[in-house]
Protein backbone atom coordinates (compact mmCIF):
# COMPACT_ATOMS: atom_id res chain seq x y z
CA UNK A 1 0.00 0.00 0.00
CA UNK A 2 1.24 3.63 -0.95
CA UNK A 3 -0.17 6.37 0.24
CA UNK A 4 0.53 10.30 -0.98
CA UNK A 5 -0.41 13.74 0.35
CA UNK A 6 -0.64 16.94 -1.00
CA UNK A 7 0.91 20.13 -0.14
CA UNK A 8 -1.10 22.29 2.91
CA UNK A 9 -0.34 25.32 4.25
CA UNK A 10 -0.34 25.83 8.34
CA UNK A 11 1.11 28.19 10.95
CA UNK A 12 2.49 25.48 13.28
CA UNK A 13 3.85 26.55 16.85
CA UNK A 14 7.34 24.69 16.23
CA UNK A 15 10.66 26.56 16.19
CA UNK A 16 13.89 25.25 15.39
CA UNK A 17 17.30 27.45 15.98
CA UNK A 18 19.65 24.54 14.81
CA UNK A 19 21.94 26.15 12.87
CA UNK A 20 22.16 25.64 9.44
CA UNK A 21 24.43 26.07 6.56
CA UNK A 22 23.59 26.89 2.96
CA UNK A 23 24.29 23.88 1.13
CA UNK A 24 22.11 22.45 -1.57
CA UNK A 25 19.60 19.75 -0.16
CA UNK A 26 21.13 16.25 0.18
CA UNK A 27 19.28 13.20 -0.39
CA UNK A 28 19.46 10.63 3.05
CA UNK A 29 18.69 7.21 3.64
CA UNK A 30 18.49 5.04 6.76
CA UNK A 31 17.31 1.59 7.43
CA UNK A 32 18.73 1.93 11.48
CA UNK A 33 20.69 -1.65 10.74
CA UNK A 34 24.17 0.35 10.99
CA UNK A 35 23.30 2.00 13.85
CA UNK A 36 24.27 1.11 17.35
CA UNK A 37 20.80 0.20 19.45
CA UNK A 38 22.46 0.51 23.06
CA UNK A 39 24.39 4.20 22.51
CA UNK A 40 21.82 6.52 23.75
CA UNK A 41 23.65 8.82 21.13
CA UNK A 42 23.20 7.01 17.99
CA UNK A 43 19.89 9.12 16.38
CA UNK A 44 21.53 12.25 17.39
CA UNK A 45 24.61 11.45 15.92
CA UNK A 46 22.76 10.48 12.81
CA UNK A 47 21.23 14.38 12.26
CA UNK A 48 17.77 13.70 14.35
CA UNK A 49 16.02 16.43 16.13
CA UNK A 50 13.34 16.39 18.66
CA UNK A 51 11.33 19.79 19.58
CA UNK A 52 7.98 19.31 21.68
CA UNK A 53 5.31 22.28 21.77
CA UNK A 54 3.08 21.78 24.86
CA UNK A 55 -0.70 22.59 24.83
CA UNK A 56 -3.57 23.56 27.00
CA UNK A 57 -6.97 21.37 27.31
CA UNK A 58 -8.34 23.97 25.15
CA UNK A 59 -5.34 23.42 22.54
CA UNK A 60 -4.38 26.90 23.36
CA UNK A 61 -0.25 27.00 22.90
CA UNK A 62 1.41 26.92 26.34
CA UNK A 63 5.44 26.76 24.98
CA UNK A 64 7.59 24.60 23.02
CA UNK A 65 10.85 23.44 24.44
CA UNK A 66 13.57 21.69 22.17
CA UNK A 67 15.47 21.55 19.47
CA UNK A 68 17.54 18.84 20.82
CA UNK A 69 19.33 15.90 19.35
CA UNK A 70 17.14 12.67 19.31
CA UNK A 71 17.44 10.31 22.39
CA UNK A 72 17.69 7.12 21.63
CA UNK A 73 16.69 5.92 25.64
CA UNK A 74 13.43 4.64 24.83
CA UNK A 75 12.16 8.00 27.74
CA UNK A 76 11.33 10.40 25.77
CA UNK A 77 10.06 10.78 21.90
CA UNK A 78 12.18 8.09 20.09
CA UNK A 79 14.22 4.88 20.14
CA UNK A 80 15.93 2.25 17.59
CA UNK A 81 13.98 -0.85 18.66
CA UNK A 82 14.52 -4.84 17.43
CA UNK A 83 12.17 -7.79 16.81
CA UNK A 84 9.57 -5.41 15.04
CA UNK A 85 10.39 -6.06 11.30
CA UNK A 86 9.96 -8.43 8.55
CA UNK A 87 11.91 -9.78 6.18
CA UNK A 88 12.57 -6.21 4.44
CA UNK A 89 13.36 -4.31 7.68
CA UNK A 90 16.27 -6.57 9.12
CA UNK A 91 16.77 -6.83 12.52
CA UNK A 92 16.23 -2.79 13.71
CA UNK A 93 13.59 0.21 13.12
CA UNK A 94 12.66 3.59 14.81
CA UNK A 95 9.87 3.54 16.83
CA UNK A 96 8.46 7.12 17.60
CA UNK A 97 6.34 8.16 20.51
CA UNK A 98 4.94 10.76 22.77
CA UNK A 99 7.85 12.56 25.37
CA UNK A 100 6.50 10.63 28.80
CA UNK A 101 9.02 12.37 30.66
CA UNK A 102 6.91 16.03 30.23
CA UNK A 103 5.54 16.73 33.66
CA UNK A 104 2.63 18.61 32.48
CA UNK A 105 1.29 15.54 30.56
CA UNK A 106 -1.71 14.96 33.00
CA UNK A 107 -3.02 18.42 32.32
CA UNK A 108 -2.25 19.36 28.40
CA UNK A 109 -1.10 18.17 25.04
CA UNK A 110 2.17 16.98 24.06
CA UNK A 111 3.23 17.25 20.80
CA UNK A 112 6.55 15.47 20.09
CA UNK A 113 8.50 16.29 17.02
CA UNK A 114 11.11 13.89 15.62
CA UNK A 115 12.89 14.91 12.32
CA UNK A 116 15.99 15.28 10.01
CA UNK A 117 16.39 19.11 8.79
CA UNK A 118 18.10 21.05 6.06
CA UNK A 119 18.32 24.60 4.68
CA UNK A 120 16.58 24.97 0.84
CA UNK A 121 19.19 27.00 -1.35
CA UNK A 122 18.33 28.56 -5.13
CA UNK A 123 20.30 25.42 -6.30
CA UNK A 124 16.61 23.41 -5.20
CA UNK A 125 13.88 25.55 -6.97
CA UNK A 126 12.13 23.60 -9.35
CA UNK A 127 12.87 20.47 -7.83
CA UNK A 128 10.35 17.76 -5.91
CA UNK A 129 11.76 16.66 -3.17
CA UNK A 130 10.20 12.71 -1.60
CA UNK A 131 10.12 11.38 1.87
CA UNK A 132 9.09 7.29 1.14
CA UNK A 133 9.46 4.93 4.57
CA UNK A 134 7.83 2.14 5.81
CA UNK A 135 5.52 2.13 8.96
CA UNK A 136 3.85 -0.24 11.25
CA UNK A 137 1.34 0.66 14.03
CA UNK A 138 2.18 0.14 17.41
CA UNK A 139 0.02 1.09 19.58
CA UNK A 140 -1.94 3.87 20.00
CA UNK A 141 -4.33 4.47 22.66
CA UNK A 142 -6.87 7.09 24.18
CA UNK A 143 -6.94 9.96 21.98
CA UNK A 144 -3.43 9.77 20.59
CA UNK A 145 -2.20 10.42 17.41
CA UNK A 146 0.50 9.95 15.36
CA UNK A 147 1.77 11.63 11.51
CA UNK A 148 4.54 11.47 9.42
CA UNK A 149 5.32 15.08 7.52
CA UNK A 150 7.13 17.32 5.68
CA UNK A 151 7.24 21.08 6.60
CA UNK A 152 8.87 24.07 5.26
CA UNK A 153 9.38 27.35 7.91
CA UNK A 154 10.52 30.76 7.32
CA UNK A 155 13.20 31.62 9.86
CA UNK A 156 13.04 35.38 8.52
CA UNK A 157 9.61 35.35 9.22
CA UNK A 158 9.39 34.29 13.20
CA UNK A 159 9.99 30.67 12.09
CA UNK A 160 6.34 30.88 10.04
CA UNK A 161 5.05 27.12 9.10
CA UNK A 162 4.97 27.82 5.34
CA UNK A 163 3.92 23.98 4.41
CA UNK A 164 2.83 21.41 6.90
CA UNK A 165 2.70 18.60 4.23
CA UNK A 166 0.93 15.54 6.68
CA UNK A 167 -0.03 11.53 6.40
CA UNK A 168 -2.09 9.97 9.54
CA UNK A 169 -0.03 7.38 10.85
CA UNK A 170 -3.13 7.00 13.76
CA UNK A 171 -5.12 3.96 12.08
CA UNK A 172 -2.51 2.27 9.69
CA UNK A 173 -2.43 -1.44 10.24
CA UNK A 174 -0.19 -3.58 12.09
CA UNK A 175 2.17 -4.76 9.17
CA UNK A 176 4.39 -3.17 7.38
CA UNK A 177 3.31 -0.94 4.68
CA UNK A 178 5.08 1.66 2.12
CA UNK A 179 4.59 5.89 2.31
CA UNK A 180 5.15 8.58 0.62
CA UNK A 181 4.96 12.65 1.20
CA UNK A 182 6.54 14.99 -1.49
CA UNK A 183 7.21 18.85 -1.79
CA UNK A 184 7.82 20.95 -4.67
CA UNK A 185 10.88 23.22 -4.23
CA UNK A 186 9.41 26.73 -5.26
CA UNK A 187 11.03 29.78 -5.00
CA UNK A 188 9.41 31.27 -2.32
CA UNK A 189 11.27 28.74 0.16
CA UNK A 190 14.58 30.03 -0.79
CA UNK A 191 16.66 29.94 2.74
CA UNK A 192 13.99 28.40 4.60
CA UNK A 193 14.42 25.09 6.64
CA UNK A 194 12.99 21.66 5.07
CA UNK A 195 11.87 19.41 7.71
CA UNK A 196 10.37 15.67 7.37
CA UNK A 197 10.32 13.50 10.53
CA UNK A 198 7.48 12.24 12.51
CA UNK A 199 5.01 13.42 15.10
CA UNK A 200 2.71 11.79 18.30
CA UNK A 201 0.21 14.19 20.23
CA UNK A 202 -0.90 12.51 23.38
CA UNK A 203 -1.86 13.43 26.79
CA UNK A 204 -2.12 11.89 30.30
CA UNK A 205 0.73 9.26 29.78
CA UNK A 206 -1.74 7.50 26.79
CA UNK A 207 0.16 5.66 24.49
CA UNK A 208 1.26 6.76 21.22
CA UNK A 209 3.86 4.73 18.95
CA UNK A 210 4.31 3.94 15.80
CA UNK A 211 6.98 1.64 14.25
CA UNK A 212 8.97 3.24 10.74
CA UNK A 213 12.00 1.67 8.76
CA UNK A 214 13.80 2.24 4.91
CA UNK A 215 13.57 6.13 5.26
CA UNK A 216 14.63 8.11 1.98
CA UNK A 217 14.47 11.34 1.23
CA UNK A 218 16.08 12.34 -2.27
CA UNK A 219 14.92 14.34 -5.19
CA UNK A 220 11.93 12.67 -7.34
CA UNK A 221 14.13 13.74 -10.63
CA UNK A 222 16.96 11.32 -9.85
CA UNK A 223 15.26 8.09 -9.43
CA UNK A 224 13.16 6.19 -12.41
CA UNK A 225 9.83 5.59 -11.06
CA UNK A 226 8.40 6.46 -7.39
CA UNK A 227 8.03 2.84 -6.62
CA UNK A 228 11.68 1.95 -6.91
CA UNK A 229 12.93 -0.40 -4.61
CA UNK A 230 14.54 0.68 -1.06
CA UNK A 231 17.94 -1.06 -2.40
CA UNK A 232 17.84 0.56 -5.40
CA UNK A 233 17.01 3.95 -4.19
CA UNK A 234 19.10 3.67 -1.65
CA UNK A 235 22.23 2.65 -3.71
CA UNK A 236 22.05 6.49 -5.26
CA UNK A 237 23.67 7.45 -2.25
Amino acid sequence: MRTRATAAFAVAALVCLIPTLGFALTPYSQDFEGLVQSDINALGNDGWWVYGNVFGSDWSWWYGYGAFPAPNDGAAFCAIVTGEGGPDQGAQQLVVFSDYNNTDHPVAWIESNVFQEQTVTAADIGQFWAFDFQAKLGNIEGTSTAAAFIKTMDPNAGWLTTNFITADMTAIPNTWADYSLSIEIDPSLEGQILQFGFMNVATNYAVSGIFYDNIIVYDEGGVATEESSWSAVKSLF
